[in-house]
């Protein structure tokens, strides 16, 4: 059992003290390094509280499309360079709907606010 508050809470606190009580009083020159650790601090804390089940569960999910389950991501890619999902392909819409699935699950790490169309 880990000690509250959790690593992602942390980062999350730790990054609004950066930006409403350390930004304000650092000399212009260091507000873009300053809000750049921020927004690293919050990519690092949706990523540690994201549930890792996902990786896990994409990786089955190519393996059932390439029919490889040594390297799902390297066959799954060669799949789409070979055309094996394109428009039309039976399993186009499997393929396309992971693709999706995977793409939202990376964006709620990195830019969450394009998920909800800000």
């Amino acid at each position: 059992m880990r000690e509250l508050p959790s690593g992602p809470a942390l980062l999350e606190i730790a990054r609004e003290v950066l930006l409403a009580e350390l930004l304000p009083h650092l000399p212009e020159d260091k507000v873009l390094a300053a809000r750049m650790v921020a927004n690293a601090m919050g990519i690092a804390a949706r990523e540690a509280a994201q549930d890792a089940g996902w990786i896990a569960e994409a990786r089955a999910r190519m393996s059932a499309l390439t029919g490889d389950a040594a390297d799902p991501l390297r066959a799954f890619a060669a799949a789409i360079r070979a055309g094996a999902f394109d428009p039309g392909a039976p399993r186009h819409a499997e393929a396309a709907a992971l693709l999706r699935d995977i793409t939202r699950a990376r964006c709620a790490v990195s830019a969450p606010r394009a998920l909800d169309g800000g």
